[in-house]
């Protein structure tokens, strides 16, 4: 009863071992980046940035409030008037977009000796008829700061993509690291089956004992790889870790991220989207544009100042303006600095920036060509080397069984058998590198035309508050 208790407990504690060992748990490309993007800090300080845009043309732009204005004065006996107690008050209201301020001004004035009180009230509008003429300038500012959102919104984007693009190179890299670990695996675990063997052989007096010594000096070269490698891995797989803001003693297994390989890339065609849609080619010509931009504004502050200002004045006696006279009245005032030489010097410097970022576009335009060209020359190689990678795993594999068996007559030496071992690994760690390298190429491929990501897709994030 005893021995039967015992074998029971025996088999429920392998039971709890096998059910306490999980199996790691698998996370595909897709699945990795929608986590990453909802835990990961560092996509989410990226777009908290397109919060603050909103805010950058009340900033920037002349503010359209109404403004109330209440001062009192009082002249001292060493002042050239009478001691007086002056009060005043002031509301006035401008309109942005065409340079007009609306105005009215109140004033009293109470003289200390006679106690009588003046009073007087201005409405006037004034209106800028050269510089900034009828909003011009305020107008031109609009557009500009219209077009600095716009870059700064392409360039969140571009940040966002960015990051994105180097997650999906590190999941690659990840995934290469796991199926490299598995092939020195398999490699080792072939290599000690072959040292058996060879143990095997030399028990029986058909190896000799420098044929172990050899495919011992091989399996130490294995497990040296293996741990290389899985070192590696560990590396990868922390970075991973901390994109997923996971858990330490999470278990993770990669996924074949198969998703980019039935990408087809069609250059000239593609070529000619990415100039007519990306928001690279959008945010050049935006750059050109706010040049364009600057310099009609610092052309417009080469005008002088002159204002037009057209008012009706009512002065009487008491708070009240009794006895008061009426007046109708227009003036110009003037402001012109002569020369101007620091105007003038603005104006032709943002002439000489216009003409730089026209150059500095058209140099664009040729690396952006050139970069997508050899991207695609790049994948149509790795096509053709991935391809000659499976033939030649297929005849190693083929040489190999026939080695075996040749081995195992006496054939061929152990020297020989062991090479075409080795090369039948290299060629399958030869196609990983290929097949990874692929991907990254197109995942670049993608990043460069902007088509990796969409704005609409950024927006579906929200930052935190």
């Amino acid at each position: 009863m005893k021995k039967i208790t015992i074998v029971y407990l025996f088999s429920f504690l392998i039971l709890l071992t096998v059910y306490a060992q999980e199996e790691p748990q698998e996370i595909s490309l897709e699945e990795f980046i929608q986590k990453a993007c909802r835990k990961d800090t560092v996509f989410q300080s990226i777009l908290i940035d397109e919060l603050a845009l909103k805010y950058r043309k009340a900033l920037t732009l002349p503010a359209g409030d109404l403004v109330v204005s209440i001062t009192n004065q009082y002249h001292t006996f060493f002042n050239p008037k009478e001691n007086e107690i002056d009060n005043s008050f002031s509301l006035s209201k401008l309109f942005p977009n065409t340079g007009t301020t609306v105005s009215a001004d109140y004033t009293s004035s109470v003289s200390n000796s006679s106690r009588a009180v003046n009073s007087e009230l201005d409405l006037y509008i004034s209106q800028p008829i050269a510089e900034n003429a009828f909003g011009k300038d305020t107008r031109l500012l609009d557009k500009l700061t219209g077009i600095e959102i716009d870059v700064a919104q392409h360039q969140v984007i571009e940040a966002y993509e960015d990051y994105l693009a180097s997650l999906v190179q590190t999941y690659l890299d990840w995934y290469s690291a796991y199926k490299s670990v598995e092939t020195a695996e398999n490699s080792y675990k072939v290599n000690l089956k072959l040292l058996k063997n060879v143990k095997e052989r030399q028990r029986n007096s058909i190896a000799l004992p420098i044929d172990v010594n050899k495919i011992n000096v091989q399996v130490l070269a294995k497990e040296e790889n293996l741990v290389s490698l899985k070192n590696q891995y560990t590396e990868y797989f922390n970075l991973i870790k901390q994109a997923l803001r996971s858990d330490e003693n999470i278990e993770l297994k990669p996924l074949d991220p198969d998703s980019y390989d039935q990408i087809a890339i069609d250059f000239d065609n593609g070529y000619q989207q990415f100039r007519s849609q990306s928001r690279t080619y959008q945010m050049l010509l935006l750059l050109e544009e706010k040049s364009s931009v600057q310099v009609a504004r610092d052309a417009d502050k080469l005008l002088p100042s002159i204002d037009l200002k057209l008012g009706y004045l009512i002065e009487g006696d008491n708070h009240g303006l009794s006895n008061n006279q009426n007046t109708f009245y227009g003036k110009i005032e003037l402001d012109w600095p002569f020369f101007g030489q620091k105007e003038q010097a603005q104006h032709e410097t943002s002439k000489i920036a216009q003409r730089k970022q026209k150059l500095n576009n058209q140099s664009t335009y040729a690396d952006l060509y050139t970069n997508l060209k050899n991207i695609y020359e790049a994948v149509e190689r790795e096509k053709k080397l991935i391809s000659l990678s499976d033939e030649k795993i297929g005849l190693a594999e083929a040489i190999v069984k026939d080695e075996t068996k040749n081995y195992s007559y006496g054939k061929v030496t152990l020297k020989d058998y062991i090479d075409e071992i080795n090369k039948l690994e290299d060629n399958k760690f030869t196609k990983i590198t290929h097949t990874i390298q692929l991907r990254k190429l197109i995942v670049e491929w993608l990043r460069l035309n902007d088509l990796l990501i969409t704005q609409d897709e950024t927006l579906t994030l929200t930052a935190p508050e």
